[in-house]
């Protein structure tokens, strides 16, 4: 199984909802066994940068993860979060 997390940030916090909003899009592909967009709770103790809305997915494969990524509802999110994002840190990783 493959886990695919992203992190991200927005520009503007005017602007967290629609990031959001626009990463909900995602949850319209069927390619994935599991797949999550939720908002950051803001409660980390330690001081530093951190992300407004984390995507979170699992992946039977690479075949399974690439479909997702083919996707049109994929490249409708892309275009309309791209634009209001500052920060994305997006890691794939083999579960056990």
């Amino acid at each position: 199984m493959i886990r695919h997390i992203v992190f991200f940030t927005a520009k503007d916090p005017k602007d967290r909802d629609a990031v959001r909003e626009g990463l909900e899009l995602l949850k319209g592909i069927p390619d994935c066994l599991r797949l999550e967009i939720a908002e950051n709770r803001f409660d980390d103790p330690i001081p530093g940068p951190s992300p407004d809305v984390i995507v979170y997915g699992e992946f039977q494969d690479e075949a399974q993860l690439a479909a997702y990524k083919a996707h049109p509802l994929y490249q409708q999110s892309i275009a309309r979060v791209r634009p209001l994002r500052d920060m994305r840190i997006a890691a794939d990783f083999v579960a056990d």
